[in-house]
This record gives structure tokens, sequence and C-alpha cells, in this order.
């Protein structure tokens, strides 16, 4: 009796060793549920994210493009100047780590891989370009949310997030007016077209694929 109480104790155990080490291995990390298109949110360290969270009332002044690459995540962004990060240092340069990646409701059936060559493809006449400080909708300097815009647009048809103007965002806080004066003077182009992070963000098109 004593004995078949042990080999049974030792198969139990056996079991919960196994279901807690199947647990652990299943556990989903970034890298493990991304695909190829997913866009990435980030809270920007730099001298200008405050004055663009409080222009679009939104916490996420930054984003990229995820792509894989012989098995490593990059994140396509438009900085100074445009080109791939490695996703770990595009994480870890934001604001406490913090991040939400987002992906297209119809992914599946949109972002084939011929699509997401097209993408690849249709962000190339970008890389290298220069980062563009006053949000012109032209091609020859970009800002972050303008190159994810128009890489869906032209790759994949697909306008994600709602353009405004200048004048649509909240412009009365102190520390968006001392930006735009520092980048404008008194010639603000209030009728320019922008698409935002934040319209981006809240895009009934995506849906949150983690956030950490």
């Amino acid at each position: 009796m004593r004995q078949t109480f042990i080999i049974l104790l030792i198969g139990l155990t056996i079991t919960l060793g196994c279901s807690n080490r199947s647990s652990d291995k299943d556990r989903k990390g970034p890298g493990q549920i991304i695909r190829n298109g997913d866009i990435i949110f980030q809270t920007s360290t730099s001298g200008q994210s405050k004055a663009i969270q409080s222009a679009t009332n939104s916490r996420y002044s930054h984003m990229g493009i995820i792509y894989r690459d012989n098995g490593q995540y990059f994140v396509y962004e438009a900085v100074e100047p445009v080109k791939l990060t490695p996703l770990k240092r595009w994480i870890n340069r934001g604001e406490k780590g913090h991040y939400v990646i987002k992906r297209l409701k119809n992914a599946d059936k949109v972002l084939t891989p011929d699509v997401v060559a097209k993408m690849k493809q249709a962000g190339k006449q970008f890389k290298g370009k220069p980062y563009d400080i006053y949000f012109e909708w032209s091609d020859d300097k970009i800002y972050c949310s303008e190159l994810v815009w128009k890489i869906y647009k032209q790759a994949a048809g697909i306008e994600i997030g709602e353009l405004q103007r200048l004048s649509d965002f909240n412009l009365a806080d102190d520390i968006v007016q001392t930006k735009m004066k520092e980048r404008y003077g008194d010639n603000i182009p209030m009728d320019e077209k922008v698409i935002s992070p934040a319209a981006m963000f809240r895009s009934d098109q995506l849906i949150t694929i983690e956030e950490k």
C-alpha cells in the first residue's frame, strides 16, 4: 500500500512539473505573437513628445511598423533619418519601456505575403529621409505616423486613422504654443494636412494585440 502511494505521488509530481513547464513554454512574449505589418506605439522621450501628447490628447507620441527579417524583429520608423531599428532597442528607447502593439482586424486576409512585400517596397522610397519637424504633407521629409499611414495607403489601399488639419488639434496648452512658436514663428500653417499617432491609435480598424 505504501509503495503504491509513493508511485502515485511521484506520478503526480511529474505530471504537475510537466504542466508547469508547458505553461511557461506557452506563455506568449512579444516575439511569439508579432506579425509583419503590426503597428507599435510608444511614448517618446524626445523634446517634442509632451507637445504632441497635449495637442492630440493622447499618451502616445511615436509609432512604427514591425517587420521580421532573418528571424529578428525590427521597427521601421521615421526618426532622424527613416530607418529600421531592432525591436528591443526601440521599446527600450520609449518612456518606461511601455508599448502597445496593434493589428488590422482583418490582417489575415489583407496582409498577405505579397502585400507585406509591397509595404516594404513602398517604404523604401522614404528610407534615409530626414524627420519632418514641421509635419508637412510631403514626401521630402516625413514624420512617424505619416510614414506608417502612407505605407498602408500605398501598399494595401487602407487609410488608418482620420486625416486632420493642424487647426483641429488642441493648440492652447503652453507647451504646445512654445513648440509651435519655435517651429513656425508667426506663420503657423493651420490648414496643413496631418495624421497623428493618436488618430491611428484610436482607429476602429485596429485591434490591440499586446500592451506592456
